[in-house]
Protein backbone atom coordinates (compact mmCIF):
# COMPACT_ATOMS: atom_id res chain seq x y z
CA UNK A 1 0.00 0.00 0.00
CA UNK A 2 2.78 2.39 0.89
CA UNK A 3 4.71 1.45 -2.27
CA UNK A 4 1.71 2.20 -4.50
CA UNK A 5 1.13 5.50 -2.72
CA UNK A 6 4.78 6.41 -3.16
CA UNK A 7 4.68 5.71 -6.89
CA UNK A 8 1.59 7.88 -7.29
CA UNK A 9 3.23 10.67 -5.36
CA UNK A 10 6.30 10.47 -7.59
CA UNK A 11 4.19 10.67 -10.79
CA UNK A 12 2.20 13.57 -9.37
CA UNK A 13 5.39 15.33 -8.42
CA UNK A 14 6.80 14.86 -11.91
CA UNK A 15 3.62 16.12 -13.50
CA UNK A 16 3.51 19.12 -11.22
CA UNK A 17 7.17 19.82 -11.80
CA UNK A 18 6.78 20.14 -15.57
CA UNK A 19 3.41 21.87 -15.48
CA UNK A 20 1.16 19.11 -16.79
CA UNK A 21 -2.49 19.01 -15.77
CA UNK A 22 -4.37 15.80 -14.97
CA UNK A 23 -6.55 16.31 -18.03
CA UNK A 24 -3.49 16.52 -20.28
CA UNK A 25 -2.01 13.40 -18.72
CA UNK A 26 -5.21 11.46 -19.42
CA UNK A 27 -5.24 12.58 -23.06
CA UNK A 28 -1.65 11.56 -23.76
CA UNK A 29 0.29 8.43 -22.87
CA UNK A 30 3.52 10.40 -22.61
CA UNK A 31 4.27 13.29 -20.24
CA UNK A 32 4.16 16.59 -22.19
CA UNK A 33 5.67 19.81 -20.85
CA UNK A 34 4.16 23.30 -21.12
CA UNK A 35 5.86 23.86 -24.48
CA UNK A 36 4.20 20.79 -25.94
CA UNK A 37 7.36 18.69 -25.98
CA UNK A 38 7.67 15.16 -24.63
CA UNK A 39 9.42 15.12 -21.25
CA UNK A 40 12.47 12.87 -21.23
CA UNK A 41 14.83 11.49 -18.63
CA UNK A 42 18.51 12.25 -18.46
CA UNK A 43 19.08 9.15 -20.60
CA UNK A 44 16.72 10.51 -23.26
CA UNK A 45 13.86 8.13 -22.47
CA UNK A 46 10.28 9.42 -22.65
CA UNK A 47 8.24 9.55 -19.45
CA UNK A 48 5.15 7.39 -19.78
CA UNK A 49 1.89 8.11 -18.00
CA UNK A 50 -0.25 5.49 -16.27
CA UNK A 51 -2.38 5.30 -19.43
CA UNK A 52 0.44 3.95 -21.55
CA UNK A 53 -0.15 0.68 -23.43
CA UNK A 54 1.45 -0.50 -26.70
CA UNK A 55 -1.87 0.08 -28.51
CA UNK A 56 -2.22 3.57 -27.00
CA UNK A 57 1.37 4.37 -27.91
CA UNK A 58 0.60 3.63 -31.56
CA UNK A 59 -2.18 6.25 -31.42
CA UNK A 60 -0.18 8.92 -29.62
CA UNK A 61 1.54 11.59 -31.76
CA UNK A 62 4.78 10.96 -29.85
CA UNK A 63 4.63 7.19 -30.27
CA UNK A 64 7.13 7.09 -33.13
CA UNK A 65 9.53 9.31 -31.20
CA UNK A 66 9.36 7.43 -27.93
CA UNK A 67 8.59 3.81 -28.78
CA UNK A 68 9.48 3.31 -32.42
CA UNK A 69 10.24 -0.38 -31.84
CA UNK A 70 6.79 -0.99 -30.35
CA UNK A 71 4.65 1.00 -32.74
CA UNK A 72 3.42 -1.20 -35.66
CA UNK A 73 5.77 -1.33 -38.63
CA UNK A 74 5.00 1.24 -41.26
CA UNK A 75 3.22 3.66 -38.92
CA UNK A 76 6.32 5.82 -38.62
CA UNK A 77 7.29 5.77 -42.26
CA UNK A 78 6.92 9.04 -44.08
CA UNK A 79 4.26 8.79 -46.76
CA UNK A 80 5.67 8.42 -50.23
CA UNK A 81 4.55 11.21 -52.48
CA UNK A 82 2.67 9.82 -55.45
CA UNK A 83 2.94 11.85 -58.59
CA UNK A 84 -0.47 11.84 -60.21
CA UNK A 85 -0.56 10.63 -63.74
CA UNK A 86 -1.35 13.35 -66.20
CA UNK A 87 -4.89 13.16 -67.46
CA UNK A 88 -4.72 12.20 -71.12
CA UNK A 89 -6.35 14.58 -73.49
CA UNK A 90 -9.54 13.21 -74.95
CA UNK A 91 -9.10 11.62 -78.34
CA UNK A 92 -10.53 13.61 -81.23
CA UNK A 93 -14.07 12.57 -81.99
CA UNK A 94 -14.50 11.16 -85.49
CA UNK A 95 -16.93 13.10 -87.60
CA UNK A 96 -18.69 11.96 -90.70
CA UNK A 97 -21.54 13.72 -92.42
CA UNK A 98 -23.28 12.77 -95.63
CA UNK A 99 -25.44 15.03 -97.75
CA UNK A 100 -27.32 14.09 -100.86
CA UNK A 101 -27.80 16.91 -103.34
CA UNK A 102 -30.28 16.56 -106.16
CA UNK A 103 -28.40 16.81 -109.45
CA UNK A 104 -31.21 19.01 -110.78
CA UNK A 105 -30.40 21.45 -107.96
CA UNK A 106 -26.76 21.54 -109.04
CA UNK A 107 -27.01 21.20 -112.80
CA UNK A 108 -29.44 21.71 -115.64
CA UNK A 109 -31.02 18.52 -116.94
CA UNK A 110 -28.48 16.38 -118.80
CA UNK A 111 -25.70 18.93 -118.10
CA UNK A 112 -22.56 19.01 -115.92
CA UNK A 113 -22.23 22.81 -115.52
CA UNK A 114 -23.03 24.14 -112.04
CA UNK A 115 -26.03 26.40 -111.68
CA UNK A 116 -25.88 29.40 -109.28
CA UNK A 117 -28.20 27.54 -106.91
CA UNK A 118 -25.83 24.57 -107.06
CA UNK A 119 -22.85 26.72 -106.11
CA UNK A 120 -24.74 27.98 -103.05
CA UNK A 121 -25.37 24.40 -101.92
CA UNK A 122 -21.70 23.51 -102.35
CA UNK A 123 -20.77 26.58 -100.31
CA UNK A 124 -22.60 24.89 -97.44
CA UNK A 125 -20.38 21.84 -97.92
CA UNK A 126 -17.29 24.05 -97.73
CA UNK A 127 -18.59 25.62 -94.51
CA UNK A 128 -19.18 22.20 -92.93
CA UNK A 129 -15.69 21.01 -93.83
CA UNK A 130 -14.13 24.11 -92.23
CA UNK A 131 -15.68 23.19 -88.86
CA UNK A 132 -13.67 19.96 -88.55
CA UNK A 133 -10.14 18.70 -89.12
CA UNK A 134 -10.88 17.52 -92.62
CA UNK A 135 -9.56 14.19 -93.82
CA UNK A 136 -11.41 13.59 -97.05
CA UNK A 137 -14.49 14.58 -99.03
CA UNK A 138 -16.07 11.88 -101.19
CA UNK A 139 -18.28 13.04 -104.07
CA UNK A 140 -20.18 10.34 -105.98
CA UNK A 141 -22.25 11.20 -109.04
CA UNK A 142 -25.39 9.29 -110.09
CA UNK A 143 -27.80 9.45 -113.02
CA UNK A 144 -31.23 8.09 -113.84
CA UNK A 145 -31.74 5.19 -116.22
CA UNK A 146 -32.73 7.32 -119.22
CA UNK A 147 -29.99 7.03 -121.87
CA UNK A 148 -27.26 4.52 -122.55
CA UNK A 149 -25.09 2.98 -119.83
CA UNK A 150 -21.83 4.44 -121.12
CA UNK A 151 -23.30 7.90 -121.55
CA UNK A 152 -24.73 7.90 -118.03
CA UNK A 153 -21.43 6.69 -116.59
CA UNK A 154 -19.52 9.54 -118.23
CA UNK A 155 -22.15 12.08 -117.15
CA UNK A 156 -21.98 10.94 -113.51
CA UNK A 157 -18.18 11.24 -113.55
CA UNK A 158 -18.30 14.70 -115.12
CA UNK A 159 -20.71 15.94 -112.46
CA UNK A 160 -18.57 14.54 -109.63
CA UNK A 161 -15.45 16.17 -111.12
CA UNK A 162 -17.29 19.49 -111.52
CA UNK A 163 -18.13 19.37 -107.81
CA UNK A 164 -14.49 18.61 -107.00
CA UNK A 165 -13.19 21.53 -109.04
CA UNK A 166 -15.58 23.93 -107.34
CA UNK A 167 -14.45 22.76 -103.90
CA UNK A 168 -10.81 23.19 -104.94
CA UNK A 169 -11.55 26.72 -106.10
CA UNK A 170 -12.97 27.37 -102.62
CA UNK A 171 -9.70 26.39 -100.95
CA UNK A 172 -10.02 22.67 -100.22
CA UNK A 173 -6.89 20.69 -101.08
CA UNK A 174 -7.28 18.58 -104.20
CA UNK A 175 -5.75 15.49 -102.56
CA UNK A 176 -8.54 15.52 -99.95
CA UNK A 177 -11.32 15.18 -102.52
CA UNK A 178 -12.18 11.78 -103.95
CA UNK A 179 -14.64 11.49 -106.83
CA UNK A 180 -16.45 8.59 -108.41
CA UNK A 181 -19.21 8.10 -110.95
CA UNK A 182 -21.78 5.35 -110.52
CA UNK A 183 -23.86 6.10 -113.61
CA UNK A 184 -27.33 4.56 -113.37
CA UNK A 185 -26.22 1.56 -111.29
CA UNK A 186 -27.48 2.72 -107.89
CA UNK A 187 -31.02 4.08 -108.33
CA UNK A 188 -33.01 4.99 -105.25
CA UNK A 189 -36.40 4.90 -106.97
CA UNK A 190 -36.40 1.12 -107.38
CA UNK A 191 -39.41 -0.05 -109.40
CA UNK A 192 -41.56 3.00 -108.64
CA UNK A 193 -41.26 4.44 -112.14
CA UNK A 194 -41.43 1.19 -114.13
CA UNK A 195 -44.94 1.74 -115.56
CA UNK A 196 -44.43 5.32 -116.69
CA UNK A 197 -42.57 4.66 -119.90
CA UNK A 198 -40.24 2.40 -121.82
CA UNK A 199 -36.67 1.93 -120.60
CA UNK A 200 -35.44 4.73 -122.88
CA UNK A 201 -38.63 6.74 -122.78
CA UNK A 202 -38.45 10.46 -122.08
CA UNK A 203 -41.99 11.42 -121.25
CA UNK A 204 -42.39 14.14 -118.63
CA UNK A 205 -43.85 11.93 -115.92
CA UNK A 206 -40.98 9.46 -116.20
CA UNK A 207 -38.38 12.24 -116.02
CA UNK A 208 -40.04 13.64 -112.90
CA UNK A 209 -40.36 10.23 -111.28
CA UNK A 210 -36.69 9.42 -111.79
CA UNK A 211 -35.49 12.75 -110.34
CA UNK A 212 -34.24 11.21 -107.01
CA UNK A 213 -31.83 9.02 -109.02
CA UNK A 214 -30.14 12.11 -110.47
CA UNK A 215 -28.01 13.11 -107.52
CA UNK A 216 -24.56 13.69 -106.09
CA UNK A 217 -23.76 12.10 -102.71
CA UNK A 218 -21.15 14.06 -100.76
CA UNK A 219 -19.57 12.63 -97.61
CA UNK A 220 -17.39 14.79 -95.36
CA UNK A 221 -15.02 12.81 -93.11
CA UNK A 222 -12.75 14.23 -90.39
CA UNK A 223 -12.37 14.75 -86.64
CA UNK A 224 -13.59 17.43 -84.26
Amino acid sequence: MIGKLSRNLIVCALLAGIGVTAAQAQERVYVIDQRGNVATSGAGLCWRTGYWTPAAAAQDPAGCQCDRDIVPAGSCEAPVAVTPRPTPEPAPRPSSGKVTLAADALFDFNKAVLRPEGKAKLDDVVAQSSEIQLEVIVAVGHTDRIGGDNYNQRLSEKRANTVKQYLIDKGIEANRIYTEGKGETQPVTGDECGKLGAENGRNKKLVECLQPDRRVDIEIIGTR
